[in-house]
C-alpha cells in the first residue's frame, strides 16, 4: 500500500498548491482605465463561420476607445467565414477602426496559426505598443482589452495570458476541459514561473493573450515559433528566452471560450496538440502516466477499503473543486469525477502520440507535419 500513500501525499500537496495559486493569481481591475497606448487586437480566423460573429460583436463593443484597432485575418476559410466577418463588421460601430485581411498559405516550415498571427502582427499599426491576440471561439467582456492592457502595465510583465472561463457542455467537454486550469493551478508555481526562464515553467493560452510589441519583436514574433503546435506556450518561452517575463493571469470575468462543443471536435483538437504539450512525445506519456497513478490508483484502493486511497481521492476532488470555484467552472458533480477525467485525458494523450507517430494528424484541413 506504500505507492497508494505516496500518491495520496502528492494529490494532497497539489490541492494545497492549487489553493495557494488561487489566492496569488493576478486579477484584473474591475474598473480599468482606457489604454494609454495604442493597442492592436488581432483575430486569426479559419472556418469559424458559426463562431466569429459573437466574437467580433464583443470586440466592436470594447471600451478601449480610439486607442484600439481590430485586424481580422481570414486564413483560407471555405465555410462562409468571410461573409460572416463582413456582416459583423458592417453591423458594428462605424467609428471603430476595424479591417479584414486575406491570409496567404503558410510557407514550408510554418504551421497555419503561427503564420496567420505573424501576418496580423506585420499588418498591425506600427504605433501599437501592445498586441492582443484573440481566438474566434472567445467572447470578451466590454472592458476586457482595457483590463488586459492595464494589468500588463501595472505588473510590469511583458506577456500576460488572461485565461478565459471555459464553457463546456456534454459529457466529454465537461470531463476534460476543466483539466486545463486545474493543471497549472495545481502544479505551476505562478509567481516564480513569471520570471523564470525555464521552459518547463511556462503556461499560456492563445485564446486571449496580450504582449508588449517590443518584447514580441525582440523574441522574433511568431516567426520564432513557426513550427510549434502549441504556439502560445512557445511564444511565452521565446519572450522569456530574450529577457522578458510573463505568464497566466485571471481572465475569468474578462472572457469566455467554448473551445469544443462535442466529442468529435474535442478528440480531434486534443489529438493535434497533446503529443507536444509537454515538450515531447516521451514527456506527454510520462505526464499522463504519472497523473493516472496519482489520481486513479488511490480511488481504486479506496474501493477495497484503503484509508490512504480515500484520502488521495478526496484530495483530487478538493483540487478540482478549488479550481472550479476560482475559475468559474461547475464544481459538483464534476469534481467527484476527477479520476474519470484523468483516465480520459490519458487515453487522449495516447491517441495523440500514436497519431503523431503514424503521420495522421490534421487540423483545419491542413496536415500537422
Amino acid at each position: 500500500m506504500r505507492p497508494v500513500r505516496w500518491c495520496a501525499v502528492v494529490a494532497a500537496g497539489a490541492a494545497a498548491h492549487a489553493a495557494v495559486n488561487a489566492a496569488l493569481l493576478r486579477r484584473p481591475s474591475a474598473r480599468p482605465p482606457p489604454p494609454g497606448v495604442k493597442v492592436s487586437v488581432l483575430l486569426p480566423v479559419r472556418d469559424e463561420a458559426h463562431r466569429v460573429g459573437p466574437c467580433l460583436a464583443a470586440l466592436l463593443q470594447q471600451t478601449a476607445g480610439d486607442r484600439m484597432e481590430i485586424v481580422v485575418l481570414d486564413d483560407g476559410s471555405t465555410d462562409g467565414t468571410t461573409d460572416a466577418i463582413r456582416g459583423a463588421l458592417t453591423r458594428g460601430s462605424i467609428t471603430r477602426d476595424a479591417r479584414l485581411l486575406t491570409g496567404r498559405e503558410p510557407p514550408v516550415g510554418w504551421l497555419g496559426k503561427p503564420h496567420a498571427c505573424q501576418q496580423l502582427a506585420d499588418a498591425a499599426d506600427p504605433a501599437a505598443a501592445v498586441l492582443v491576440f484573440v481566438d474566434a471561439d472567445v467572447v470578451l467582456s466590454p472592458h476586457a482589452v482595457s483590463a488586459a492592457v492595464d494589468l500588463l502595465q501595472r505588473t510590469g510583465l511583458d506577456l500576460i495570458s488572461p485565461y478565459p472561463r471555459q464553457v463546456a457542455s456534454g459529457p466529454a467537454p465537461l470531463l476534460v476541459q476543466p483539466l486545463l486550469q486545474w493543471s497549472w493551478l495545481s502544479f505551476l508555481p505562478l509567481r516564480l514561473a513569471e520570471r523564470s526562464p525555464r521552459p518547463s515553467l511556462a503556461a499560456a493560452n492563445g485564446q486571449f493573450l496580450a504582449v508588449r510589441r517590443t518584447a514580441y519583436d525582440r523574441a522574433g514574433g511568431h516567426a520564432a515559433v513557426r513550427a510549434a503546435v502549441v504556439e502560445d506556450v512557445a511564444l511565452l518561452r521565446a519572450v522569456k528566452a530574450t529577457g522578458g517575463v510573463g505568464g497566466v493571469v485571471d481572465g475569468t470575468w474578462l472572457a469566455s471560450c467554448t473551445m469544443y462543443e462535442n466529442w468529435a471536435d474535442l478528440s480531434a483538437g486534443y489529438a493535434k496538440s497533446l503529443w507536444a504539450a509537454f515538450g515531447s512525445r516521451g514527456g506527454a506519456v510520462t505526464v499522463a502516466a504519472a497523473l493516472t497513478a496519482v489520481y486513479v490508483l488511490p480511488p481504486l484502493a479506496a474501493l477495497r477499503g484503503s484509508r490512504a486511497g480515500l484520502v488521495g481521492y478526496l484530495a483530487g476532488v478538493a483540487g478540482r473543486a478549488i479550481t472550479a470555484r476560482r475559475t468559474g467552472g461547475r464544481v459538483w458533480p464534476d469534481a467527484c469525477a476527477h479520476p474519470v477525467s484523468v483516465l480520459l485525458f490519458g487515453w487522449l494523450t495516447a491517441r495523440s502520440v500514436l497519431a503523431r507517430r503514424r503521420g495522421e494528424l490534421v487540423w483545419k484541413g491542413r496536415p500537422v507535419p
